[in-house]
């Protein structure tokens, strides 16, 4: 059975951001990621965790900046990621180092790495040996600290203009880049939506250890993965099921938008899905 970690930047958007991690443990959930984890001191951070009991098993480096306040500044300004901007290596190295010391105090394994926006003088082509000389720089310093950085494939429609769009791009940079804890992180929603054939991909990539994380959400709308037009239940089989046969033992991350928005227990009330499908497996 699929492990499902609920993603607090997205999640129980009525509560406070400190308040969501209670939330997210009265409804089940062992984990949670979210997007950044800077603006709150790490000590308070891994004290929800532990109050809790839940493991934290995503966030995001810095889409730009190096401190508290020049994150929170690209981030408004529209940065998402500096791993392929040209120019940025003395900010994108402190990132990293910032987003380290963050795993390290809340027991992470694993970081995002946003790619970032393609330049309007530049070009993918341009751009790659760039990239891939800072994943596999930002790559050792992770492996030494047991973490692993992913790069996510991210869709057109909500990022115009990022750099990396199709798993078969996220794939051929992670054998060019040439280390095992750079993996990628696998959106389904994001995969449908440009690519589509979904189950096939899961199929292909999840046996080459590659697949460090998935993500979902019902498309096209973003909401709970029961609505819309993908077959999750279908999804999460294939999932189990290739992962009986090779191993893998990571975490889904439910990165959605609820339907009911940010009104009292609007994202509890939405996750019928969960509890049909835990009762589901509860049979078997």
């Amino acid at each position: 059975m699929p492990q499902f970690a609920a993603n607090l930047s997205m999640m129980y958007a009525e509560l406070d951001f400190l308040d969501r991690f209670e939330a997210a443990a009265r409804d089940g959930f062992k984990a949670v990621e979210y997007l950044f984890p800077y603006a709150w001191d790490a000590g308070e951070l891994a004290a929800r965790l532990k109050g809790n009991g839940l493991q934290q098993v995503l966030f995001n480096a810095p889409p730009g900046g190096r401190d508290r306040d020049s994150i929170a500044k690209a981030w408004e300004a529209g940065y998402k990621g500096m791993a392929c901007l040209p120019g940025h290596d003395q900010d994108f190295d402190a990132s990293i180092d910032l987003a380290l010391r963050y795993a390290q105090a809340l027991a992470c394994p694993r970081i995002h790495v946003m790619a970032g926006l393609v330049p309007q003088d530049q070009t993918r082509a341009s751009l790659r040996a760039g990239y891939v000389a800072k994943l596999r720089r930002a790559g050792e310093k992770a492996a030494a600290a047991g973490v692993d950085l992913l790069m996510e494939p991210i869709n057109t429609r909500n990022i115009p203009g990022f750099f990396l769009n199709r798993q078969d791009d996220a794939h051929a940079l992670i054998a060019e880049i040439g280390l095992p804890n750079v993996k990628v992180q696998f959106d389904l929603y994001h995969c449908q939506i440009v690519e589509g054939d979904v189950a096939m991909k899961i199929r292909q990539y999840l046996p080459t250890g590659r697949v460090g994380h998935f993500q979902i959400a019902g498309v096209p709308e973003r909401h709970e993965p029961d609505v819309g037009e993908m077959n999750y239940p279908y999804l999460f089989k294939v999932i189990d099921e290739v992962s009986a046969q090779c191993g893998w033992q990571g975490w889904v991350g439910c990165e959605y938008l609820p339907a009911r928005g940010a009104v009292a227990s609007g994202t509890h009330d939405g996750l019928g899905w969960l509890r049909r499908w835990r009762e589901e497996q509860g049979r078997h």
